[in-house]
């Protein structure tokens, strides 16, 4: 039997950055980081730059072995989750769109870009159910509520590093300035309808390009629900167009701003 695999589930946000510092430092024993790769065309942009220019060299320099998974489909091309929802025919929606009524609908893009992606490589090392591997999960003290003991696949069990040490997203913040890294931006999808309509606006003005696409996929998917009847979905709680929704050029009052804007399970958003 080989010995169990020991992985840290890499985002490349701030939690799961400052658990590569750990690491690096010995404070934390996680030989692996994985990054599920959801696409190219998926990721945010700045994100994918921190992984490329920061993150790899920095676990390289420190001896840890980061590496970068996608999904593949059976018969062996990767499948990104743009692609997913964009793909002619389709009517996939696996985001958490925003409904009619302003509540998230189901989603299956965690699972299947993320948690059965690692999972896979998990496997491909040699974990199984009688040797389980050991994945790690940037959550902090202060997302205590995104943590759940479940374990999501058979042969993995969940443990949180950031909980054990009692770390809050500033403590990351600080462990990763002080390894002489820049903090990176938040990770996500970037038409993730969980963000907060303060990251909406922040992307209209920072990042117009993705802004754009954002609104062109919610324009595409009410375009297909046009065409099978059903009511328009969205990728904010405000129940209309994303465009008219986070107004150009207009600050945003903190109140605007909503608390419960991440996904609970913590594979995304570290």
């Amino acid at each position: 039997m080989t010995d169990p695999v020991r992985s840290i589930s890499y985002g490349g946000g701030v939690q799961s950055t400052a658990l590569l510092v750990l690491a690096a430092q010995g404070r934390i024993d996680f030989p692996l980081f994985v990054f599920a790769n959801v696409g190219n065309d998926s990721e945010r942009a700045a994100t994918l730059r921190y992984v490329e220019e920061h993150a790899k060299p920095y676990a390289a320099q420190h001896g840890i072995e980061l590496v970068e998974v996608q999904r593949i489909r059976r018969d062996g091309d990767t499948e990104t989750l743009w692609g997913r929802l964009t793909r002619p025919g389709s009517r996939s929606l696996p985001i958490p769109v925003r409904m009619s009524n302003g509540a998230p609908g189901t989603r299956s893009c965690t699972a299947d870009f993320k948690i059965k992606v690692v999972g896979k490589e998990m496997k491909r090392r040699g974990a199984s159910k009688t040797n389980r591997a050991t994945i790690g999960i940037g959550i902090s003290v202060d997302e205590i509520h995104r943590a759940n003991n479940r374990i999501t696949e058979p042969h993995e069990q969940i443990v949180y590093p950031l909980l054990d040490l009692g770390l809050r997203r500033i403590d990351c913040q600080r462990i990763i300035r002080e390894a002489g890294l820049p903090v990176p931006p938040k990770s996500s999808c970037f038409f993730c309808p969980f963000h907060r309509p303060e990251t909406w606006h922040d992307m209209r003005r920072q990042e117009p390009e993705e802004f754009e696409k954002a609104c062109q996929l919610e324009e595409l998917l009410n375009k297909r629900r046009d065409e099978l009847g059903k009511d328009h979905v969205y990728l904010t709680r405000f129940n209309r167009p994303l465009r008219d929704a986070i107004p150009d050029g207009v600050d945003l009052l903190p109140m605007f701003d909503e608390s419960g804007g991440l996904c609970d399970s913590g594979w995304c958003m570290t």
